[in-house]
């Protein structure tokens, strides 16, 4: 598996990674990896959506001597000179900071395109004046807009649905242009529904699986947006960790400037996810009590159907999805119930 080949390659050979948004889901769990890996991080985040409980999970995951690897600085990537700082001496960058939630952006949309247009300029502009040429970058599976193509194509896209999604868009046309006019190595990631160890349940804009988890923990209401029958491409954190490390580290130039689907390959329900969730739950706490769920509006902006062709990530990646819905699912679940900061 060239994600085993890679992990090896690193290990005999440390490189110096910027993770941007660390705090965060997506960001602590790339920063765990990397850092057991030997390799150096630094790290930033503003602590707006990210948790700083979430860097002592990292420091209590890896050894006192891979700890002392890693570099945290508290910033904004909204603010240039910052993000010029914070890419000096770098190798390799990760750019995970982000305000993630359609609704949110719908709300609020100024502030969204502060943290995930501007900042992401800031963030790619200062990479070219400190000479760093590895850009790997979170992108979306809002891009796909309301294309009601199955599965989904990198080439092919719909129209927008959210200023989220403009925003995602413009990440990408920003690596594209940064790649053929500066020679960036830029790499997007469109991530479809991602989930798994310390994401945030609480929050209007929490994500769908770790709320749900903590709702039927608490014994209280779940609500499922529409008829339940909307479907999702739920990949698990690992499958992520492993596509930013291949984008940051492949030597396939054809990856250069484009953006690839982050995903499992698979689909699922609202409903049947429910279900599955209910009973993994019980299947752990069998005197648990969960109750139905209630039904409410279609929420605004949403995607009714995602699955994603994961083909180019194979072919240009060597990308190999370690982990389905089911056996994500379950380590997650055991997270949830075991990690106190995972249901408060």
């Amino acid at each position: 598996m060239q994600y085993g080949r890679i992990k090896e390659q690193l290990k005999n050979s440390p490189k110096t990674w910027l993770v941007t948004g660390v705090a965060g889901f997506i960001g602590s769990n790339l920063a765990e990896e990397l850092l057991k890996l030997n390799q150096k991080v630094k790290a930033l985040d503003n602590f707006v959506t990210g948790h700083r409980y979430n860097l002592e999970h990292i420091k209590n995951a890896v050894t006192p001597e891979q700890w002392n690897n890693f570099i945290f600085e508290e910033g904004d990537i909204t603010d240039y000179e910052f993000c010029f700082k914070m890419t000096k001496d770098v190798d390799i960058i990760l750019h995970q900071a982000a305000l993630g939630s359609v609704p949110r952006s719908i709300d609020d949309p100024i502030t969204s395109n502060a943290s995930n247009a501007t900042g992401f300029l800031n963030m790619i502009t200062a990479a070219k004046e400190n000479g760093v040429k590895r850009f790997v970058y979170a992108s979306s599976s809002s891009v796909y807009g309301d294309s009601e193509e199955l599965p989904k194509v990198e080439s092919r896209t719909g129209n927008l649905l959210s200023p989220y999604a403009v925003t995602k868009m413009v990440d990408e046309l920003y690596g594209g242009v940064f790649r053929k006019t500066y020679g960036i190595e830029s790499i997007g990631l469109r991530y479809f529904n991602v989930f798994g160890k310390r994401q945030d349940p609480n929050g209007a804009y929490a994500a769908v699986m770790p709320k749900w988890i903590a709702q039927m923990l608490n014994g209280e209401d779940v609500y499922i947006n529409g008829d339940g029958e909307t479907s999702r491409d739920f990949t698990y954190i690992d499958n992520v960790v492993q596509m930013n490390i291949l984008a940051g580290t492949t030597t396939n130039e054809k990856a250069f400037g484009e953006a690839f689907n982050a995903a499992a390959g698979g689909r699922e329900t609202l409903n049947n996810l429910y279900t599955a969730i209910s009973a993994g739950l019980k299947q752990e706490i069998p005197e648990l009590e969960v109750k139905e769920p209630i039904y409410r509006d279609f929420r605004a902006g949403d995607i009714r159907h995602s699955n994603a062709n994961i083909d180019k990530a194979k072919e240009l990646l060597g990308y190999e999805p370690t982990h389905t819905l089911e056996t994500g699912l379950k380590e997650s679940i055991t997270w949830y119930i075991n990690d106190i900061k995972g249901i408060k």
